[in-house]
C-alpha cells in the first residue's frame, strides 16, 4: 500500500522541518517545499531517507502562482496523488507601526502569506476533492496568535495575513465538508524558530517569555505535533478549527 502523501510549503526550516520529520516517522511521504534553503531542504530529505521514510525536496516562492503550479506538478509526478496540504510558508518583516509601512511591504506580506496560502490550498482541492475525482484529504493552515492579538508596534500586517488564514480555515472547510478533506488551522505563539531572526529580532521570543502564562517559549517540535494530529484520522470529526499551541497567551 502506498504511504499517504504530505506536501509541507516552507518545510525546510523550523516549525514546517519539524512537521515533516515526524510526519515522515508517522509512515507519510513528505515533499519538502522551500523557496531559498536548497541544502537545508535536500539535509532534511536524506535524514527521513536515512531513517527509512520516503521524502523529495521541490523548490518555489509560493508568492508566486507558476511555481506553486510547477511544485504541485512535481509533487504529483514524483510521488503521487497529495493525501495532506500543510500551508506553512509564511514572512514576517521589521519592526514597524502602520504608519511608517510602504505599499511594497503590505502587498509582499500579503502576496506570500495570504494570496500564496490561497493557492496552494485552491491546487490541494483540485486534487483531494470528490469533485474532482479526488479521495479526499486535509489541509492545516499555519496561521499566528498574532492573529488574536493584533501585534501593534510590531507588525500588524503579519497579524493581519494571519487573520486572513483564519477565515480562510473557517470558510474552506465549510465548502468542503462534502467532499472528503477536512480544513484545520494551527495557532502558534512564542516559538524559538527562525523566523523571528528574519524579522531582525532573533531573540524575541526570549524577550516577550514573560508575557506567557507558562513562562516560556515553545518549540517548533510542539507545533509540529499539534499539526500531524490534525493530520491524522484521529481528527476525523475535527474541521473548520483552529487550534491555539500558545502557551496559554
Amino acid at each position: 500500500m502506498n504511504p499517504p502523501i504530505v506536501l509541507i510549503t516552507g518545510g525546510s526550516r523550523g516549525i514546517g522541518a519539524a512537521t515533516a520529520w515526524l510526519a515522515a516517522q508517522r509512515g507519510f511521504a513528505v515533499a519538502i517545499n522551500y523557496a531559498r534553503q536548497a541544502d537545508a531542504a535536500r539535509q532534511l530529505v536524506q535524514r527521513i531517507e536515512a531513517a527509512g521514510g520516503r521524502a523529495m525536496a521541490v523548490q518555489a516562492d509560493v508568492g508566486e502562482e507558476a511555481q506553486v503550479l510547477r511544485m504541485f506538478a512535481e509533487v504529483d509526478a514524483k510521488l503521487g496523488r497529495l493525501s495532506v496540504l500543510v500551508n506553512n510558508a509564511g514572512i514576517v518583516d521589521m519592526k514597524a507601526r502602520l504608519d511608517e509601512m510602504s505599499v511594497e511591504r503590505l502587498e509582499r506580506m500579503m502576496r506570500i502569506n495570504v494570496v500564496g496560502a490561497f493557492v496552494c490550498a485552491r491546487e490541494a482541492v483540485r486534487r483531494m476533492s470528490t469533485r474532482h475525482g479526488g479521495s479526499g484529504g486535509v489541509i492545516v493552515n499555519l496561521s499566528s496568535a498574532a492573529a488574536r492579538i493584533g501585534s501593534p508596534d510590531q507588525y500588524i500586517d503579519y497579524a493581519a495575513s494571519k487573520g486572513a488564514i483564519d477565515t480562510l480555515t473557517v470558510g474552506l472547510a465549510k465548502e468542503v465538508a462534502e467532499e472528503g478533506i477536512r480544513v484545520n488551522g494551527v495557532r502558534p505563539g512564542l516559538i524559538d524558530t527562525e523566523i523571528h531572526a528574519s524579522g531582525g529580532d532573533a531573540d524575541r521570543a526570549f524577550q516577550l517569555a514573560h508575557t506567557v502564562p507558562m513562562k516560556r517559549t515553545g518549540t517548533a517540535q510542539e507545533i509540529a505535533n499539534a499539526i500531524v494530529w490534525l493530520m491524522s484520522d484521529e481528527a476525523s470529526y475535527v474541521t473548520g478549527t483552529t487550534i491555539d499551541v500558545t502557551g496559554g497567551r
